[in-house]
Formats: C-alpha cells, structure tokens, sequence
C-alpha cells in the first residue's frame, strides 16, 4: 500500500482527505490523547507511511503491541468499511521492515552505550543524584579524562569512584570537598541500576547511530523498534536512554536544512517522562536540542496524554498535531482540554474544545504543516488503519526477524577491554606492593599515562565523526553532560 498521494502522507479523513506533508515533517510533532483513544494506531499509521516514504524511524514500543508493524494485518469488516469511507483505493495489507531492539537483549538486539558517552549529567539525573554528589561524580569524570581512563560500564565507573574515595584529601585539595559518604551514597545508587538490570545498557559495543539511518532493499526506511515493556518499570532509565539517543543523532549528522523528507523520524512515547522531575538545566538542553535537529533532518513526535505533559517552549515547536479525545471530568481535565484546543488554528466549523470531549476511538483533531510551514485548519479527522498488524508478533516471528537482521551478530555479544577498571586495579597493587615494601607508591605510571585518550574517544566514540557546527558540539555536550557547557 502507498499510503501517500500528491499531498503527502495520509492521516485520515476530515472535511477533506488529511495529508502530512514530508518536507515539514522535520518540524515535528504530537499525538496526544487519554488511554484507550488511538494513539498507539496513529503513531503506527505514521511510522508505517514514513518508512513507504524511504524514511528510517526510531520508536519505543512501550505497551509490547507495536511490534506488529512488521506484519501483514488481517482483514476484517469494521476495517474494510473504515478503508472504503475513507477512500483508500490502493490499500494493501503489508508488514514495514523491521528491526527489534531491547536494552536487556532479550527481545530485540541489545542496545548500548558507554558510561562517558552518556555523561556526568545524564548519569546524575538517572540516579537521582543531589548537588553535592553530582559534584563528586563530574570529579571522577574529570579525573578519569586527566588520566586517559575510558569510562565504558558501571565496573569503570565505581572503581574511579571508589579510587576518589580512598584518594579523597589529595582530590580534596585539587576539585574541593570530595566527601567519601557522597561517594558512598552515589555507589548505592549504582547498585540499584544493577539490581534492575541497567548495568546491560552501559558497553561494548555501543551502538552504531547510523544503523539507525539506513533503509531496506527495497528502498523503505527501516522500522527500529525499542521493546520498552519491561524498561517502563524503571522510568528514569528509559527517559535518559532516549535522551541520550536524541542526542547523539543531534551530534553526529550534519547540518542539512530542510530537505524533501526527513533523515529519520523518531516516535517519543511516554514523554512527559522526559520532562517529570527533571532538573532545569535537562530540561533546557531538552528544549535546545529539539528546536536545533530539525535543520539535521529529524523529526521528533512526542506521545503523551495531555498537551500539558510537555512543557511551553518544547510544544510550540510541534508543528504537526494529532489530538485524540480527552475527558474533562475535573478542573485539571478542563484546563488541559483548553490548552489543547488552544494550541490549533482555528476551524470556523468546528468548537474546538467542545469536539475534543467528543472524539470516537480512532478519530482526532488534526493539524498539519502546510506550504511555507503554515500549519492548516484542525479538522476532526476520521484515522485511516494500518496496513500492518494490529497487535503484538509471536514468539516464533520475533525470532524469524531477528534472525533476518541486517545486524545479526554485531551487538549481541558484549566486549569487555582494558579500560579505567583494569588499570586502576594495577595501580592499586601497585600501591600495595609500594607500601609493604616502603617504597614511594607510583603516582602516575607510564603505562597509564601510554595509554592515555584523547577527550575525543573518553567522551565521544571516535574523533573521526561528523560532528557538525560547533555550536552544536558545544549544545551535545551540555546534554551529556560532559566538559563543554557553556553557550
């Protein structure tokens, strides 16, 4: 099925057919709505229309049922009579190429990252630290750099914190206070991660941004599709995953402005976790990186149920807009109902706010960019159906598609190499061994200092990136947290 026609990509009916139009689909989006009204079909119609369009997309599959994408869906009478009002001629059940992925390697390939590609302050948010202890972490971080120490899992990162521990007077004298019971509170912190599994999302091999960017053979984009079910039971570690990979796409790809159709379009659902309790200086990174990776050619479309869930500065960046119905049983209700409708150019036929209360499962108000990135009328848009399926994949096909991957074999199994663990384990024996014989221990020994790396590979997988304006070198960092924070 095209699911596209001279307008665009195909939403729905309304007063007319509603096209998304791809060379303003960088601009954006939101498709919000109270449980059980269709977001999770809407996200899928889109994903599915891009990827027709030869446009990669990223998304978390949140409630496990998204991985259907990669199926054929089934006829049935309530959908063939949803397509023939809508006047879908060309329609065609069909499945999106597709590739799982799974940050505890169980449903998909698994998903990592190293400890300093993630970065002091991502790492701090996501182990709720508190001012005091996110100033010993960025020592052990500034420590590790001065010392060519490659941060890459949690065994890396404990050891230098517990080196800054026993060493605390002399980095004392050198950073400031450095308490030993911050140090101790930051590595309980750690445990949990562990205790919840997060100790698989930090290593080797990290993740390849551009896999993300490639298309199928037949020249569809590839469907990448998080399986978050189990990562939603720690919530602070699914929003800094993402936060993280929206990052490294904003720092890796260059500057492009605005093309046909975007690079790759990335589905954020559950977003107002992005936003919940994050400290100010995240969320303004947040804020920053999304007004910026449109000129990369990325489109970031948030999913969440309220237009309230996502703070000002980033929803008025969302140019694309999708809103299901949402109840206004309380005062809050109401509000959130008044700011939604607010947020549409207005329809003389339609009361807006009214409507919102008033949408089936499977329709919405909608409002898209058009020509000179003017966002058109909200109609009340009847949802076309995907031409995937609706519902989760088998065990059996989950496994068929894995096997099928494009990249079968190369994150499934973990490297462990020689970084800040190993050599501050030889340090302190050599210490040790100092100590006991009453020699002076070993400050900094040449083959820590031979092995020192440049700031390039301690906090960014390799110097040879494309990386982009510095200005935007300069914004990445500050998300991650890492030595360059300033504007």
């Amino acid at each position: 099925m095209n699911m596209s026609d001279n307008n665009g990509l195909l939403i729905g009916l309304g007063q007319s057919r509603v096209c998304l139009n791809p060379r303003y689909a960088n601009r954006h989006g939101l498709i919000a709505g109270a449980t059980g009204t269709g977001k999770t079909i809407t996200l899928q119609v889109l994903a599915e229309g891009f990827a027709n369009l030869g446009v990669p997309v990223f998304l978390a599959d949140v409630k496990g049922d998204l991985s259907g994408i990669s199926q054929p869906g089934t006829p049935n009478p309530k959908l063939a009579e949803r397509i023939e009002r809508i006047g879908v001629d060309d329609f065609a059940f069909g499945g999106a190429p597709t590739v799982f992925w799974d940050v505890f390697g169980e449903q998909g390939h698994p998903v990592r990252t190293t400890i300093s590609e993630l970065g002091p302050l991502l790492i701090a948010r996501l182990l709720e630290l508190n001012d005091t202890q996110e100033g010993v972490l960025n020592v052990a971080f500034e420590f590790a750099d001065e010392e060519g120490l490659l941060l890459l899992d949690l065994k890396d990162l404990r050891a230098t914190l517990q080196y800054v521990a026993e060493h605390a007077k002399e980095f004392s004298m050198r950073y400031g206070n450095v308490s030993p019971a911050s140090v101790g509170a930051i590595l309980r912190r750690l445990l949990n991660i562990e205790r919840e599994g997060g100790e698989r999302f930090f290593g080797e091999p990290s993740l390849d941004i551009d896999d993300f960017l490639q298309v199928a053979p037949d020249g569809r984009g590839r469907v990448h599709v998080l399986a978050a079910s189990r990562l939603m039971h720690n919530p602070n570690l699914y929003a800094t995953f993402l936060l993280w990979l929206l990052s490294e796409l904003f720092e890796r790809l260059p500057e492009v402005g605005d093309l046909d159709k975007p690079r790759l379009v990335f589905f954020f659902d559950e977003a107002h976790l992005l936003f919940d309790d994050a400290p100010k200086v995240v969320r303004d990174k947040v804020e920053q990186v999304v007004r910026l990776i449109r000129s990369k050619g990325v489109g970031v479309y948030f999913i969440t149920q309220s237009p309230l869930d996502i703070p000002e500065d980033v929803l008025g960046q969302l140019g694309n807009r999708v809103q299901h119905a949402l109840r206004a049983f309380t005062p809050k209700d109401q509000k959130a109902v008044r700011a939604a409708a607010d947020t549409f150019r207005a329809n003389p036929a339609l009361e807006t706010a009214r409507v919102i209360t008033e949408l089936g499962v499977g329709e919405a108000l909608v409002s898209v960019l058009e020509e000179q990135g003017i966002p058109s009328i909200v109609q009340r848009t009847l949802i076309r159906p995907p031409a995937s399926r609706i519902g989760p994949v088998n065990a059996a096909e989950r496994a068929a598609i894995l096997r099928a991957s494009p990249f079968l074999g190369r994150y499934d199994q973990p490297l462990d190499r020689e970084s800040a663990y190993e050599l501050l384990s030889q340090r302190a024996a050599a210490e040790q061994a100092a100590a006991a014989s009453s020699e002076p221990a070993v400050g900094r020994s040449s083959q820590v200092r031979s092995r020192r790396q440049s700031v390039g590979e301690a906090f960014v997988k390799s110097v040879t990136r494309t990386i982009g304006t510095q200005l935007g070198r300069q914004i990445v960092r500050g998300v991650l947290g890492s030595l360059l924070r300033r504007f």
